[in-house]
């Protein structure tokens, strides 16, 4: 039985898109190969939302605009394409919900994050996949616990796995960054359907609460460096800690936009991109 509705998906499109010309077999090689591809094709990017349009989560609609109009997307959009992808390949694939901390703020959030666990038919290990973080993993980390750090790429993380308020496990991962080891996110091994991503879609795309309705955000990873745009503010990140952050203006936003995050609007979207900036919707 599909979950995923892998059927409905252009294989040959994606992996075109991706640039990936491997094995189309479920193995772990070609998981360790598909993820890296998705994770440094697809910017994360949000901007669907400012632009007034509702963010859609089946397989045509992420098809048409990630794939044919080569845009990005957020959690959400990536995890559920990159399902769809896994499960038409033959991969055993289980969604998962995460709570995001940012930073040094420990207040709890609602589970908004969508992650996905991969099983292959080559091991025996299951596998945490999360494509739609915006800073990585650039590969698939194996779900044990590590005692520790680990690299993924050069990129440093540590995975923990504790006990959850009813005794279940919760698992932490931590990823290293100029302001040191930050708490980024926990998650269960509670299954998650593409009913649940629906509803955790439509509150972090509608809800005053959520940054994502507020302002542009865009995140784009690469082995040796990380970028986002948070609103205004432009942060290079990378794997030692180091980095730097700079203001912007709002007319620049569209051309940045192309040339470090690979997103190309057209003249209608960069003029209500701009007047949005403008118009203070940021404070």
């Amino acid at each position: 039985m599909s979950t995923w509705c892998g059927a409905d998906l252009d294989l040959d499109a994606y992996l075109t898109r991706i640039g990936f010309t491997g094995a189309r077999a479920p193995t772990l090689a070609t998981l360790r190969e598909l993820v890296y591809r998705h994770t440094t094709t697809f910017p994360f990017e949000n901007l669907e939302i400012i632009l007034g349009r509702p963010v859609r989560l089946d397989v045509k609609s992420m098809q048409d605009r990630m794939i044919r109009h080569r845009r990005g997307g957020y959690c959400f959009e990536n995890c559920a394409l990159f399902a769809a992808v896994l499960e038409r390949l033959g991969f055993g694939v289980t969604g998962l919900a995460g709570r995001i901390f940012l930073g040094a703020d420990t207040r709890l959030l609602p589970a908004t994050h969508a992650l996905l666990r991969v099983t292959t038919t080559d091991d025996e290990r299951a596998w945490l996949c999360d494509v739609g973080f915006g800073s990585g993993p650039l590969e698939p980390i194996e779900l044990t616990p590590v005692d520790g750090e680990f690299t993924a790429g050069a990129w440093l993380f540590m995975l923990e796995l504790d006990s959850e308020a009813l005794g279940g496990g919760l698992w932490t991962l931590r990823h290293f960054s100029r302001d040191g080891w930050l708490h980024r996110r926990t998650f269960t091994m509670n299954p998650q359907y593409p009913i649940d991503q629906v509803v955790g879609n439509y509150y972090v795309s509608t809800s005053t609460h959520s940054p994502f309705t507020t302002r542009p955000i865009a995140q784009r990873l690469y082995p040796e460096v990380h970028y986002m745009l948070d609103g205004l503010t432009l942060h290079t990140n990378y794997p030692d800690g180091t980095g730097e952050t700079r203001a912007v203006r709002p007319p620049d936003v569209p051309r940045i936009l192309t040339e470090i995050f690979d997103i190309e609007l057209d003249a209608t979207d960069v003029a209500k991109l701009i007047d949005h900036l403008d118009t203070g919707a940021l404070s």
